[in-house]
């Protein structure tokens, strides 16, 4: 018997009939089901939200941290169990899906440490007698809206440092991927949070979306999904004068230069490309390649992707797992049918797989012959689909990379410190690779691009205090 997934809202478990979560890897698998919060619910959890806010802001520090270490150690020691989970909700392979159940646990960990770290300053006035002090605050009332790509580290990256700064929050998953958010939400409310502090709402954004971008008790939203609906995000929060954070879409260029090792660089770019089956905003989706090593870099990555292993998520030889719906499989299908019909040339895969079990499998998919102003280097395509550019040389590969509207993240592959030391400088993106996939950031670091990928203060490390408080200056007359 299916067990139904509820909505917790005030400390409560509520929730009726619910949608079923489909495993992309074998269609007939139903992972479960999940109650399916409307807009009475969601006004219901913002109000729980700003009801709990004083207390929560309040509390002491090693309340806080309590609460993100028992949240912490939980996810780590039941990492394979999470992780195989994961996998089988969103698709990505089993190794994979442990990785980022760990990464999770890693966020939380930090954010109880930083819990111990807190800080301001004082100093004196300019004014005799007069004492100056700076602190931080939580906001109040945080919105939390995720993605399906990343379904317990993009909540963990954005829920941590929340709790850990004091807020109270609202929390609206993917519904492609409820099991991982309720799964995180549970352990915390198992750590004792006190009710009201964390409350999630499961269901469409048409609904459960809107009404948080509607409530005027909402007083900040992190986002992470696409460039149509940040620009929403960040009009109705405008209306309400409310911040906002915004991750959104990438076309990240990795740049191989002639200088560059051969097998460093197709790694970078099949491990950036079309791991976690290129359904990562970072990925690396233009591949930008100089002229005399552009021939023996094709035949390389053409050689590589042959050999990989396109399978069942949860398979242990898979290493490239099914596209997460239908509807993706579609768009990238589209997308390589677009390429085509530009005058790309479709040089490797690209075709839909039979496996054991129906599923949405797609053969990774690699084109030649493409310029940077076709579509497929222009939009975010968001599956197993890259595209190599030919250029001249370093400075025309810099000057493509940097022809983007988005700038998330970017790569080189050279052995020329040189070359390597300028395009850090002038990569127009916020995270830069040298001699790494443009996938793959470390969890106590900030993580964020310019242009249109990103908008607002970073997330992850110390930079998620800029985003998730507000400063107060008080200022004291000693007589």
């Amino acid at each position: 018997m299916t067990v139904l997934r509820k909505n917790l809202i005030d400390g409560e478990w509520l929730g009726e009939a619910g949608s079923p979560n489909i495993n992309p890897s074998n269609t007939n698998d139903v992972v479960g089901e999940y109650a399916s919060a409307g807009p009475e619910e969601a006004k219901q959890a913002i109000a729980a939200a700003k009801a709990a806010f004083p207390a929560w802001s309040r509390s002491g520090p090693l309340a806080r941290h309590a609460v993100l270490k028992k949240t912490s150690d939980e996810i780590m020691a039941r990492k394979d169990e999470i992780g195989r989970s994961l996998a089988r909700e969103e698709g990505k392979t089993l190794a994979e899906g442990v990785g980022e159940t760990i990464r999770a646990a890693q966020l939380f960990d930090f954010f109880a440490g930083e819990t111990l770290r807190l800080s301001g300053e004082m100093v004196p006035s300019v004014r005799p007698s007069v004492g100056v002090e700076m602190t931080r605050e939580g906001v109040g009332v945080v919105g939390i809206i995720t993605p399906w790509n990343f379904p317990i580290a993009i909540p963990a990256w954005k829920i941590a440092p929340a709790l850990a700064y004091g807020n109270t929050i609202v929390f609206k998953p993917a519904e492609l991927v409820p099991e991982s958010a309720w799964t995180i939400v549970d352990i915390l409310h198992r750590a004792e949070l006190p009710k009201g502090v964390l409350n999630l709402v499961m269901g469409k954004g048409s609904v459960v979306g809107q009404a948080m971008l509607d409530s005027p008790d909402v007083n900040a939203i992190s986002f992470t999904g696409s460039v149509g609906t940040g620009k929403r995000v960040a009009a109705a929060s405008v209306e309400h004068m409310r911040k906002f954070q915004l991750e959104m879409g990438g076309k990240n260029p990795l740049v191989v230069l002639d200088d560059a090792d051969l097998a460093v660089a197709v790694d970078c770019a099949v491990n950036g490309a079309y791991f976690s089956t290129g359904q990562r905003c970072t990925a690396s989706s233009r591949l930008i390649v100089t002229e005399a090593i552009h021939d023996r870099f094709v035949d390389a990555i053409k050689e590589r992707l042959d050999k990989l292993v396109i399978g069942d998520a949860l398979d242990a030889k898979t290493q490239i797992g099914p596209v997460v719906d239908q509807t993706q499989l579609k768009q990238d299908e589209d997308y390589i049918a677009v390429g085509r019909q530009e005058g790309a040339e479709l040089a490797f895969g690209g075709d839909r797989l039979e496996r054991e079990t129906p599923g949405f499998y797609l053969q990774p998919a690699l084109f030649v012959g493409s310029t940077n102003a076709m579509r497929i280097s222009r939009e975010e395509i968001f599956g197993p689909v890259a595209n190599v550019i030919r250029v001249n040389d370093y400075d025309e590969a810099l000057a493509v990379a940097n022809d983007t509207p988005f700038g998330l993240t970017s790569g080189i592959c050279t052995t020329s410190l040189k070359h390597a030391t300028h395009f850090k400088r002038n990569s127009e993106a916020g995270m830069v690779m040298v001699n790494l996939p443009t996938a793959g950031v470390d969890f106590h670091v900030p993580f964020g691009g310019r242009k249109g990928s990103s908008y607002g203060p970073r997330e992850q490390g110390r930079y998620a205090m800029e985003f998730y408080t507000t400063v107060k200056t008080a200022y004291t007359f000693a007589g």
